[in-house]
């Protein structure tokens, strides 16, 4: 054996996310185990795929043996879309990209004043209709910056303007806030213990709030950022404004503070709500080998993305970690401080990037196959 290898009685778990753009995490695990098996026919490998509360979160539950719900809510446009919400045990899982996520918007255009989150609120309503009595709320991927807004009207909760009417979709609808009527929310939240996931601390507005730091990538321009912003601190002045610096209140637009204010959720780290939420621990103690990734391993992994939490938990109970990825921007000695013994990057197969991200697949099982011989034999 090599390179730390572990005893042939292995048993692997493939605990990998998604690597956007080219593999769902479920096709990531599968790779991975026709790669290992390749070299080890009859290794035992078990798959866990996870997520961090962005896209892929249900299909992770999924994944995990939840059932898959889908519902009818309003996309971020407006427009009525078809959203997913995992369901298992009185435990739903709810991906607000689902129902208002950047997938929704029709390639190249963003409507980044004016993107709605009702259909999360649509989505949220469906699972306390499914009898849901834990909710996680998986907040990341989003087309929206209304603070959550949207998601709140659909709950029952009225935001007017100085004439008494409801201000429009939107953020930037905001600006013109007069009151907040909450008398009407779903009484149901308030018997629900509601969990807010997200990979992301940032508070509502500022320098670090989720209009400057994530606005631009929903299609904001610097005179966006401004009017949104500005929106966002006049909502949270009128709706209240103690957990706008809350850790996770700037989370997908600022539905984190919406959550956080009104329906009392609690915020944790993604991944770490995820693992629990999928079974990872007993699942861990099975493994002498973990395998953990995404598409691209970098110095956002370090700050609560899923690799890095699966490192820590397996870290902390004396099992051997290696990741697979589609890009390396990490050196070793952070990698290690992280509890990844190596890395294997698909591009250390296939340089071009497009082509690395074409034929991500064949790498992997390629990558994989490097796994079983440097770990495994």
């Amino acid at each position: 054996m090599t390179d730390g290898a572990v005893s042939q009685s292995a048993r692997v778990l493939v605990a990998a996310d998604k690597f956007k753009g080219s593999l769902t995490a479920v096709q990531v695990a599968e790779r991975v185990t026709a790669g290992l098996r390749r070299v080890l026919p009859g290794l035992e490998v078990e798959t866990l795929p996870v997520a961090d509360g962005g896209d892929g979160t249900v299909a992770a539950a999924v994944a995990a043996g939840f059932e898959r719900r889908e519902v009818r809510v309003t996309g971020p446009l407006g427009e009525p879309v078809t959203a997913a919400y995992a369901f298992r045990d009185g435990t739903a899982v709810v991906e607000m990209a689902e129902a208002s996520g950047l997938q929704h918007l029709p390639s190249g255009v963003f409507a980044p004043l004016t993107a709605t989150t009702y259909g999360s609120g649509e989505l949220l309503r469906a699972a306390l209709d499914a009898g849901a009595r834990t909710i996680v709320f998986g907040v990341g991927g989003s087309a929206t910056t209304d603070g959550g807004a949207g998601m709140l009207a659909a709950l029952g909760a009225r935001f007017l303007d100085t004439q008494g009417q409801p201000v429009g979709p939107g953020g930037a609808a905001l600006a013109g806030l007069a009151a907040a009527d909450l008398s009407g929310l779903d009484p149901r939240v308030k018997e629900v213990r509601l969990v807010l996931a997200s990979d992301v601390d940032n508070p509502l507005t500022g320098p670090k709030g989720a209009p400057a730091v994530y606005g631009p990538q929903k299609g904001a321009t610097p005179e966006d950022v401004a009017t949104l912003d500005a929106a966002l601190a006049h909502y949270a002045a009128v709706l209240g404004p103690d957990q706008a610096a809350s850790p996770g209140a700037g989370a997908a637009g600022g539905i984190g503070y919406g959550a956080l204010v009104a329906l009392g959720a609690s915020f944790r780290p993604g991944i770490e709500v995820m693992l629990d939420v999928l079974g990872f621990a007993p699942a861990l103690e099975r493994a002498t080998l973990v395998i953990t990734g995404e598409g691209s391993l970098d110095e956002q992994t370090l700050h609560g993305k899923a690799p890095a939490g699966v490192a820590a938990a397996a870290r902390a109970a004396g099992k051997e970690v290696v990741a697979v990825c589609g890009r390396l921007a990490l050196p070793p000695e952070a990698l290690g401080r992280a509890g990844i013994r190596r890395a294997y990057a698909l591009t250390a197969l296939e340089p071009d990037p497009a082509r690395s991200m074409s034929q991500a697949g064949p790498l992997l099982e390629r990558a994989a196959e490097s796994i079983a011989r440097d770990f495994l034999t």
